[in-house]
Formats: C-alpha cells, sequence, structure tokens
C-alpha cells in the first residue's frame, strides 16, 4: 500500500446496527464520492444521495454522505464519510464497489491516523493517545487519554526540546566562532550550564512519578494471597458478583491466576485470584504456588487473607503494599483469631464488609494512580526522556571536558526528545502502535 491510494474501511463495528460509517481518506476520496453520490455536497455538511454502484449502476442505499476536503481534516487529506443503513448486506455492497474502484485499497488497522501523523495533523504521542482512547474503559483512563490527545505531553517535550536546542546552538555557536574573540572560548560558560542543569531537573522530575501514567493505562493489582481455603476464590466472587472461581473446600483448587476488572471511582482495578500458598510435593500445585508469589511480588497491593483459626500468610516480601483482611467472620465465634488494627473484617456469604474493603482498594487505587494528571503514560516516552536524561547528566559530570564532547551531548539529547514526538523514529512506532489498532481510524 502506498501513500498515494485511496483508503477505504468502515469506522463503526461490525454487525447489524442503525447506521454504518465508511470512512474513504486519499487522493482520490473526491472522484469516489461523485462516482457513488452522482454530485458532491457541499463540504463539511451532511446531504442525502442515493448510491449507486459505479459499474452498472445499481442503487446500493439511500445515506447521508459528507464531503471534507484536505488538508484540514482528520488525516490531512481529502476525506468522505458514508452513513449508510446497518445492515449487513447495505454495508458488504458499498465495500465491494469501493474495492472495484481504480487506486482504492482497503485501510489498515491505524492506516487513518498513520497518515495524520505522516501529513502532520497530529504527532506520534497524540497517536498513542487516540489508541488509548479506544481501549479506554473507565473514566480515569479517558480523561488521561483525551489530556494527551490535546497534547499535554507534546506541548511541553517540544518546550524542552526547543530549549535543549537553544543550548545546542550556544555550544556550537562557541565551537564555530571561538577564534573570533566575541565568545567564551571555552563555549560552555556557567549560564549555558544553568541552562542545561534546570533542563535536565524538569525532565527528572516528570519522570519521578512512580509510573502513573502507565499504570493508569495498564490497571492497578491487587492480588489476594492466602493459604488454601481461606475464601480467595469466594472473596473474588463477592466483589465481581459473578462466579468466576471454583469454590471448593478442597485445598489447592485454584492453580492457576484468574483475574477480573473492575472500574472503582472510574479507575481500572484487576483482582488477582492465586493458589493457597503452602507446601507441597503436587507438582500442578507447586508451580501454581510458584506462580502465585510471582504475581504476589509484582502487585500494586496484596490482600492477604486470615481465615478463622488460621494465620497471616507468609508473602516472602516485608516491603509489599499488604492489607491484611480477615475473611469468613460469620463464622468466627469461637476464634482465636482477633482482627488486627489496621485490618479489616468481612464475609463473602453474608456480604459483611464488602463495601469497606472495597472503599480501601479504591483509596489504593487513586493514591497509586493519581488522578489521570501524569504526563508520562507510556514505556516508550518514559525511555526516552531517560535516555535524554542520561545524556544531560553526563555532560554535567564534564563540565571541564572539551566543548565538542558536550555538545554532542546536547544533540543526543535532542534528538531523544524528538522520539516522544515522532521527529525521530516515527516508521517503526508507528508499526508497532498500528498493530493493534482499529481498522477505520
Amino acid at each position: 500500500m502506498t501513500e498515494s491510494d485511496t483508503l477505504f474501511a468502515p469506522a463503526t463495528g461490525f454487525g447489524r446496527a442503525a447506521v454504518s460509517v465508511i470512512r474513504v481518506s486519499g487522493p482520490g476520496a473526491r472522484a469516489v464520492l461523485a462516482a457513488l453520490a452522482g454530485t458532491l455536497p457541499p463540504p463539511r455538511r451532511l446531504s442525502l444521495r442515493t448510491l449507486r454502484d459505479p459499474r452498472d449502476g445499481t442503487e446500493l442505499d439511500r445515506a447521508l454522505v459528507a464531503w471534507f476536503p484536505g488538508p484540514e481534516t482528520y488525516s490531512g487529506e481529502d476525506m468522505a464519510e458514508l452513513h449508510l443503513h446497518g445492515g449487513t448486506a447495505v454495508r458488504m455492497g458499498v465495500l465491494t464497489a469501493l474495492a472495484r474502484m481504480p487506486g482504492c485499497r482497503a485501510a489498515g488497522p491505524g492506516a487513518f491516523t498513520r497518515r495524520a501523523v505522516l501529513n502532520g495533523r497530529m504527532d506520534l504521542a497524540e497517536a498513542e493517545a487516540v489508541a488509548d482512547l479506544i481501549d479506554a474503559e473507565t473514566e480515569g483512563q479517558r480523561r488521561q487519554a483525551l489530556r494527551q490527545l490535546d497534547g499535554a505531553l507534546s506541548r511541553q517535550v517540544a518546550a524542552w526540546r526547543e530549549e535543549a536546542i537553544d543550548c545546542l546552538a550556544a555550544a556550537e555557536a562557541a565551537l564555530d566562532f571561538a577564534d573570533e574573540g566575541d565568545v567564551d572560548e571555552a563555549g560552555l560558560d556557567a549560564a549555558l550550564f544553568g541552562r542545561v542543569s534546570g533542563l535536565r531537573q524538569a525532565i527528572a522530575t516528570a519522570l519521578h512519578d512512580g509510573r502513573r501514567g502507565e499504570r493508569l493505562r495498564e490497571g492497578f493489582v491487587v492480588v489476594l494471597a492466602g493459604a488454601p481455603n481461606a475464601g480467595k476464590s469466594t472473596l473474588l466472587n463477592a466483589l465481581s458478583r459473578r462466579d468466576v472461581a471454583i469454590v471448593s473446600d478442597v485445598p489447592g483448587t485454584t492453580r492457576d491466576a484468574i483475574e477480573i476488572r473492575l472500574d472503582l471511582g472510574g479507575l481500572p482495578v484487576f483482582l488477582v485470584d492465586t493458589a493457597g500458598l503452602r507446601e507441597t510435593a503436587e507438582p500442578v500445585e507447586a508451580e501454581g504456588i510458584r506462580r502465585s508469589r510471582t504475581r504476589i511480588g509484582t502487585a500494586d497491593l496484596v490482600l492477604a487473607l486470615v481465615p478463622p483459626h488460621g494465620s497471616r500468610p507468609d508473602l516472602g516480601a516485608a516491603d509489599l503494599p499488604v492489607l491484611p483482611v480477615h475473611t469468613k467472620i460469620d463464622l468466627f465465634a469461637g476464634s482465636t483469631n482477633a482482627v488486627a488494627p489496621g485490618a479489616l473484617a468481612v464475609s463473602a456469604r453474608t456480604g459483611a464488609g464488602l463495601d469497606a474493603l472495597l472503599d480501601a482498594i479504591q483509596m489504593a487505587a487513586e493514591a497509586g494512580l493519581g488522578t489521570g494528571d501524569a504526563l508520562v503514560t507510556r514505556a516508550r516516552h518514559r525511555a526516552a526522556l531517560e535516555a535524554c536524561v542520561a545524556h544531560l547528566d553526563r555532560l554535567l559530570a564534564g563540565a571541564g571536558a572539551l566543548p565538542e564532547l558536550a555538545a554532542e551531548d546536547l544533540r543526543l539529547a535532542v534528538r531523544s526528545l524528538g522520539e516522544v514526538g515522532g521527529h525521530v523514529g516515527v516508521e517503526d512506532v508507528l508499526d508497532r502502535l498500528f498493530s493493534g489498532f482499529c481498522i477505520g481510524k
């Protein structure tokens, strides 16, 4: 597929619906729309037209069509939209007619957004925000994606990059004109180093955010841990309000981790049921326990379940974020266990304490994920900014080194900042990003 192709794809989901939208974008969009609809409607206005197959004049649908002349469009090129009746036969008839037209090709995932990036309508960070917005399942994820789509990261990185370029220009001027006497021979004077230090500190501060942006995209992970029959699977079912895990009195029933997703206060939370922690010679159960300990070690919060007459589980690490939860409190009569200070007590059978537990999980998620105002939201952003800081650190550490080396460090810092918005290496990132993107976007 070349950039001269005219692309088309459904912009709405497949299946029976009231309306199905097909998007057309590219240099031939005007001719395609005219061939189907007979005449072009006024720009940026929906108009009713009878769509006909250009091959034989067969009527395809009576639809609303819109014409968007470039470059002020989503993709930066001429675009058209066909708002069809949502039946499968109608949609397929129009798609088939489009496929027969010269120069038209079916769009792949993310093809329209790829063209928007290549045509300068958005940068790479904003394109990633489009993907995040499509994937958003909670209010917090939606807010964060919209903030990035509005250019929060792009504007800040552009400001940092402009400052780095100015510093680089000063450093290179010192090299180019040192023999003229009006530029400090060393070139890298205290003022320039002060600017570089300030830039380095600003970027490092943005990075020191506990990975809130990435964690909001990925979800806050809460692992249920405890001995066999501590009530993990029963509690998971109660919190999710559906039977997702098998509950049995037989110890060791749960072998693999079982995950459910909750929306708590607009934040994505994963609850993970794990195998009961105990010593066992049974190989399958032992593997399940090993995997459980791995999940526990990477959790954002561990619910350490303590049943009646039981003890708090050995989690294997002292620095884990742990919330003790006494389970089966409806059976606590005669138990020697007392609810420890800071612990919660719940009964999955009666529902007692479940609301308090959900509130505690939500509070932990809010503390861990923040309010969606993180600047860095992807590992790619973080890696590029960390590389920039590393180049600036090397420059600052070698304050007395050759000016040529300092200029090279600044040049590499500028390049690293350019990777965030797609000034550098855009094609490789586009290929990775759009491999999982939506067709028609």
